[in-house]
């Protein structure tokens, strides 16, 4: 007869005496619960390890690639800043006047000396120097006591032969009727008619003896000839005063008139062609160099001068405001007629090489650089009478090294170049 078997999974409730007593069991502990006894997982280090290396990776790659834009960047800005940029200028067809400055002396429009015309002394002056008159103005009186006695006895013999031509004319008359009687000879008749004619030729040599001495003692007045400036004065009262036909004759006051002036300039021989009379000029002093005077070539004397090899020109100069004072140092200036066929171009567009005169053409896109001819220089601009056309770039303040070829950029276009 078998035994029962006895079920060992059922549990059964325990006595009461064992809620109080605790039998140690053996207890076994599971492979995830010693793995985690341990620590972390292999597997999440492992996944934090891939994660921290695709990280770095991508940041790697991402610091590579903007290394490589910037340095790409960098070489297009490189090769950008590799082609300068220039300004550059069209040159202007023609080129302004050439101005040529000479120096000049200024002398009054009329200018002159005062004599005496009588001897004597001077008795008084009216006027001294920088006084303005008037033609005909009394300057001075002289004293002739010895004219004046000459013309009263000019005077004189004028009444006697006045006298002597009357009876004559009277003798003649009745000489005349006594012919006509036949109570005279025709001879004694013809005496007396030319001893009428004698007495009429002395009666008039005496009236020219006494508009002579009238005149004379009309020069005791001594008058301006002239409106003008009395620019000398050299007699005083009490001076002996010679007579202006004598050897030595002694100027009593200088007149000039101001209002308007001459300006004489010697022109160059290599100018002369280009004087024209009519043409405007301007005139400065070094005394007042702001203040320009204008003037009007008049006239030249169309002869060049072989010991100056120059051009004699008159300049008039209107003088009104009295600005501009006679015998003055002055600065004419001159523009001489502009060359045909010239442009004109900034001077800072020059380049001074071993092969000449060069400037920079900007032409598709590169510089050529090309030589030039230059006629006149006016400083801030030049004339070039060859080389270059008004269609042309020209770079303006081009580098010492600019060479043929070199690739540019037109930054901007500036105005042309001004002949004035």
């Amino acid at each position: 007869m078998e035994e029962p078997k006895i079920d060992n999974t059922v549990t059964q409730t325990p006595p009461q005496w064992a809620a109080t007593t605790t039998i140690a069991q053996p207890h076994h502990t599971s492979e995830e619960e010693k793995l985690a006894s341990q620590g972390p997982s292999r597997s999440a280090i492992l996944i934090c390890a891939v994660i921290l290396v695709i990280a770095l990776a991508a940041a790697v790659i991402f610091g590579i690639r903007s290394r490589s834009d910037a340095q790409h960047d960098l070489k297009l800005a490189t090769l950008r800043a590799a082609v300068p940029t220039v300004t550059v200028v069209h040159p202007t067809t023609g080129s302004k006047a050439q101005e040529v400055v000479l120096p000049g002396n200024t002398t009054a429009f009329i200018d002159t000396s005062i004599y005496a015309r009588t001897n004597g002394y001077l008795k008084k002056w009216f006027v001294d120097i920088g006084a303005h008159v008037r033609a005909g103005e009394l300057l001075a009186i002289i004293e002739a006591p010895e004219l004046d006695q000459q013309l009263q006895q000019g005077q004189a013999d004028l009444k006697s032969a006045q006298a002597n031509e009357q009876l004559a004319q009277t003798t003649n008359i009745r000489w005349q009727g006594l012919v006509a009687k036949h109570a005279v000879s025709q001879q004694e008749a013809d005496q007396v008619a030319s001893d009428l004619a004698a007495k009429q030729a002395s009666t008039a040599a005496s009236e020219a003896n006494v508009r002579r001495l009238q005149q004379l003692q009309s020069y005791e007045r001594v008058t301006a000839p002239f409106a003008g400036t009395i620019t000398g004065r050299n007699t005083d009262v009490g001076a002996l005063i010679n007579a202006g036909s004598a050897a030595e004759p002694r100027e009593l006051f200088h007149l000039a008139q101001v209002g308007k002036l001459r300006v004489f300039v010697a022109v160059p021989e290599v100018y002369a062609d280009s004087v024209r009379d009519g043409s405007q000029v301007d005139i400065t002093t070094d005394a007042n160099p702001g203040h320009v005077i204008k003037g009007n070539i008049t006239r030249n004397s169309n002869a060049i001068s072989q010991a100056s090899r120059t051009l004699n020109v008159e300049v008039d100069v209107d003088n009104a405001s009295g600005k501009l004072l006679p015998g003055a140092y002055v600065f004419v200036h001159m523009k001489l007629p502009a060359a045909a066929n010239t442009v004109t171009i900034p001077s800072n567009a020059l380049l001074f090489r071993a092969q000449g005169l060069q400037v920079g053409v900007v032409r598709n896109g590169h510089v050529q650089l090309v030589n030039i001819t230059v006629g006149h220089d006016f400083g801030s601009s030049v004339e070039v009478t060859s080389g270059l056309s008004t269609q042309d770039n020209v770079v303006l303040d081009p580098s010492d090294s600019l060479i043929s070829g070199t690739p540019v950029e037109v930054g901007s276009v500036v105005g042309r170049a001004s002949p004035q």
